[in-house]
């Protein structure tokens, strides 16, 4: 069992470290764009990464406890995130046929994590993909409880619930942290996955009426 679960903290670190590098490099290969920051910055943004897909992924672990049927709303996920890279119309790949492919990936990376598909600025479609995502993160294990009460009793509910909740809010700072301070400044900033610091933090925590 601790081999298992050793084997899965190893999954969620490469699943986290392979969006990082990804990142790197398309920051390296755009000359308009300076490069990510090595040192503090990339292990801040490394934890973002790492306690956001883990949270997600073990809320839709809840979702497909609660209902097999919960897959039918990854798979409207997958296509909404595989319409969005046609209409930003990605030129990742030479050919079409390799351009498609690439697309119906981007959508199945979406299921569990933003990423820059193009190099453009995506501050507002990633400030809505976060939203959605705690919601999702939030609802999970709530409506678990609702639905299938006789879950609370088990050795697992709790502590997964405890994990995704705080992973939830602390990535999310990590997030905030990253793009409030150790993000790239100047006119490179234009072509990544910007966050417009005065953007994302009204609409994720709106001033009270």
């Amino acid at each position: 069992l601790s081999l298992t679960r050793i084997c899965m903290v190893g999954s969620f670190i490469n699943i986290a470290w392979a969006i990082v590098d990804y990142r790197r490099c398309l920051r390296r290969s755009l000359p308009q764009v300076r490069e990510m920051p090595s040192g503090l910055p990339t292990f801040i943004y490394l934890l973002y990464k790492l306690l956001t897909i883990t949270t997600h992924i073990l809320s839709l672990s809840l979702f497909l406890v609660l209902s097999p049927y919960s897959t039918l709303g990854m798979a409207v996920v997958w296509l909404a995130g595989t319409l969005w890279a046609h209409w930003v119309r990605t030129d990742f790949c030479t050919s079409k046929d390799l351009e498609r492919l690439y697309r119906t990936i981007v959508g199945v990376v979406l299921i569990f994590t933003f990423f820059n598909v193009k190099g453009q600025r995506t501050s507002r479609p990633m400030a809505v993909y976060y939203v959605l995502f705690a919601l999702v993160n939030l609802s999970g294990p709530l409506l678990l409880v609702l639905v299938r009460p006789e879950v609370n009793a088990t050795e697992y509910f709790w502590p997964v619930t405890l994990l995704i909740f705080g992973g939830t809010v602390l990535g999310l700072a990590c997030l905030l942290l990253y793009y409030t301070v150790c993000h790239p400044r100047g006119k490179s900033l234009q072509a990544d996955e910007e966050i417009k610091v005065s953007f994302l933090p009204r609409l994720l925590f709106p001033a009270p009426l």
